[in-house]
């Protein structure tokens, strides 16, 4: 008689579930902080290294093409040698260049820096959702989920909010030590509580199996304008907050960098929106709430060219409130539409969505110096097309099912 104790998955009741998800608010934090804190010292940089606007969106797109590459690589890993080894690897590597940054010479050895950085964190969105998906019960998957992407917007917007805040008080080094004092303590804490892998089983799957299944994603017509809406929102999104500080901090506005880093907790406001966004998708469909998010971001963007402090802060909470929205819908229209190899399919979303960023970093810098902040703001209508065709082709493929249905009917009479 086996009188071993069964081992069961976590639930919201066993407390190694809020042990994982308190890990994994932590790795997110470390993630999303360190990836984003040098977007509101972008006009710190132009002054300090004397470079442009478009050579000071390096030290942001050259990280994230840097983290789409290894995503690929921790995501193909992670299949074969466990999530928890890449996850603590990634945060690892990630936090270390940091500790050189403060000493460097050159805007050249920064971006050099950063794109090792980017590449060590993906290990944590290559990893992160695999590794909830298999130890935790499938009641509680949704919300350990839900909580882990929640803290990915949390950890970009208090790692811009605190490091822009924190280097215009004190200095861009001061602010750097800070962050590199709150990523040790949040990678102790994440090593604490984050419980072992229990059922992971390595993949023996080729890895170019792997690349034919996404491959074959980018022939699907439903799945095609998900991953242009992907490049397009994040694209326009990611560029408006990239030169909102050079916006704000000239004239006429002339805002110092502490006060336009609390802009940055408009994020909140995507937080809160993208859940409330999710129970009303059960009532109003989800690609009814997609085209509410495009309208909410767009029009966002539109007050923001106002001069008026008040609208701007109530169009950047819009325009949060419209992206989220969009993203976690998108997200998970994109799980229903594919109906095989449904991780390649959400790899090759998160891919476009991180291309967006990229491209939207450094690209918008063209059109902000020639079309000022108008151009920046309008670029967000890029949105509406993409997002109604992601409508159309989704009735479209209601009205070719009940079509088949129909034929086949037929043929049985």
């Amino acid at each position: 008689m086996n009188d071993q104790p069964q081992v069961r998955k976590y639930t919201t009741k066993d407390k190694e579930f809020w042990r994982m998800m308190g890990a994994l608010v932590c790795a997110s934090l470390i993630t999303f902080a360190n990836m984003y804190f040098t977007q509101p010292v972008m006009p710190l940089f132009v002054k300090k290294f004397e470079i442009s606007s478009a050579e000071a969106s390096l030290s942001m797109s050259l990280t994230i093409i840097a983290l789409m590459a290894g995503l690929l690589v921790f995501g193909f890993l992670s299949d074969r040698f466990g999530r928890r080894r890449i996850m603590d690897i990634g945060l690892a590597f990630s936090i270390l260049p940091l500790i050189v940054m403060p000493f460097l010479p050159s805007f050249e050895a920064l971006l050099f820096l950063r794109i090792i950085q980017g590449f060590f964190l993906a290990g944590i969105p290559a990893a992160a959702i695999a590794y909830v998906s298999e130890e935790v019960a499938v009641k509680s998957i949704g919300l350990g989920i839900m909580l882990y992407i929640a803290s990915n917007s949390m950890g970009g917007m208090f790692g811009r909010a605190s490091f822009g805040y924190v280097a215009d008080a004190a200095s861009y080094e001061a602010a750097l030590y800070a962050l590199i004092a709150a990523d040790v303590v949040l990678f102790l804490l994440y090593l604490w509580w984050i419980p072992s892998s229990r059922f992971f089983k390595p993949s023996k799957r080729p890895f170019m199996e792997d690349i034919r299944g996404m491959a074959h994603h980018t022939k699907n017509t439903m799945l095609i304008p998900l991953f242009l809406s992907g490049i397009m929102m994040q694209g326009a999104f990611t560029g408006l907050w990239t030169y909102l500080p050079f916006y704000l901090h000239g004239e006429p506005f002339e805002w110092s960098l502490k006060t336009i880093s609390f802009l940055y907790f408009a994020y909140s406001a995507g937080v809160a929106g993208s859940v409330i966004a999710g129970k009303l998708s059960e009532r109003f469909s989800k690609t009814n709430m997609l085209m509410a998010g495009a309208f909410f971001f767009t029009s966002g963007s539109l007050l923001t060219i106002s001069h008026s402090g008040g609208l701007i802060i109530l169009g950047l909470a819009l325009n949060c409130l419209g992206f989220f929205v969009s993203h976690s819908l998108m997200t998970a229209i994109v799980n229903e539409r594919a109906t095989h190899h449904k991780g390649g399919a959400s790899s090759l979303y998160l891919f476009s969505y991180y291309l967006g960023a990229a491209a939207g970093t450094t690209l918008t810098a063209f059109l902000w110096e020639s079309a000022g902040w108008t151009g920046v703001a309008l670029l967000t209508f890029m949105a509406i097309p993409s997002v109604i065709w992601v409508g159309l082709s989704g009735e479209s493929n209601k009205k070719l099912k009940l079509f088949s249905l129909l034929l086949r009917k037929r043929e049985y009479k």
